[in-house]
């Protein structure tokens, strides 16, 4: 099977690409870099330069690429950057391979569970956007929007909504990990925030589900038991044996990333189920937290 792949270095895209050749998958990267072996191919998807020909002959592409919504604050360039870097590159892969001669069977393409907005209760694929949609929101409408000209093309496409993906080498886990292991972690703010989450591992493994399985639109990849905030900190005390008793203050945490962004990123309440995903025969190594943490910091 030949895969092409954007996002190919991200903390998704690396862990995909090690299970795709560990299975003999032949994987292709696209990079806005000087390709570096013959398994890289140049595109520059803000000037719109894609090259036909690197689009032609794979079995399946999964797009991932993406500016990285938690790593700055987010001002108005940095939003332009964020919704940018996602709607004009798929915009331009879509193009590209709704144009091949020898079209991929299946397009994974990105979005996120920003699609729902701030709800507490229980949402799933049935669910329509956050109403009126704010910044994330907006962005992941535009984002699966994007891809339109794949789907009219006939290409089976697969919108992937990510929630948080749990790993110890990368997002949000690796940034609470030297907190807790010194035993100041705590919950943030009240705790009561939902958070949706999946291990990398099962991001991978429904990621491989969805190249085959025959399934379009959109499709929760998260696990089945969402947890609030104060459950997930105190699985992660009870996995690393650390206390968990000083809890963060909202403000404290609004100073440092930014009102807007605190809340987006750890505010938000997200609780979303994977319903499409467990239709269509997917089956979670982990389905509940702790079982998640443990499984990715080997405990």
């Amino acid at each position: 099977m030949r895969v092409l792949i954007t996002g190919a270095s991200g903390l998704i895209g690396t862990a995909l690409r090690q299970s795709l050749e560990a299975d003999g998958a032949s994987v292709v990267a696209l990079v806005r870099r000087k390709p570096a072996s013959e398994h890289e191919r140049q595109w520059d998807p803000a000037n719109g330069v894609l090259d036909p020909s690197d689009v032609e002959g794979f079995d399946a592409v999964v797009h991932l690429a993406g500016a990285g919504i938690g790593d700055k604050r987010l001002t108005a360039a940095r939003k332009k950057e964020i919704f940018d870097s996602r709607v004009d590159g798929t915009s331009l892969l879509a193009d590209r391979l709704a144009g091949a001669t020898n079209k991929p069977r299946v397009f994974v393409s990105s979005s996120a569970i920003g699609y729902y907005g701030d709800r507490a209760e229980p949402v799933t694929e049935q669910d329509g956007p956050a109403d009126p949609p704010d910044f994330l929101a907006s962005v992941c409408i535009a984002w699966e929007s994007a891809a339109d000209a794949a789907v009219d093309a006939g290409i089976r496409t697969p919108f992937i909504r990510t929630g948080i993906v749990l790993a110890a080498n990368g997002g949000a886990l690796q940034k609470l990990l030297l907190p807790f292991r010194l035993g100041i972690g705590g919950r943030l703010g009240s705790g009561k925030s939902w958070w949706s989450w999946i291990s990398i591992d099962d991001q991978v493994r429904a990621i491989r589900h969805l190249i085959d399985a025959d399934v379009s639109g959109p499709v929760n990849l998260t696990a089945p038991q969402p947890a609030t905030n104060a459950e997930v900190t105190k699985a992660l005390g009870k996995v690393l044996r650390r206390p968990t008793l000083l809890p963060v203050p909202r403000f404290v945490l609004e100073l440092i990333l930014g009102k807007e962004l605190a809340a987006a990123l750890l505010f938000t309440s997200a609780r979303v189920l994977p319903e499409r995903l467990e239709e269509s025969g997917f089956e979670f190594e982990h389905r509940d937290v702790e079982s998640a943490l443990r499984g990715v910091l080997a405990k």
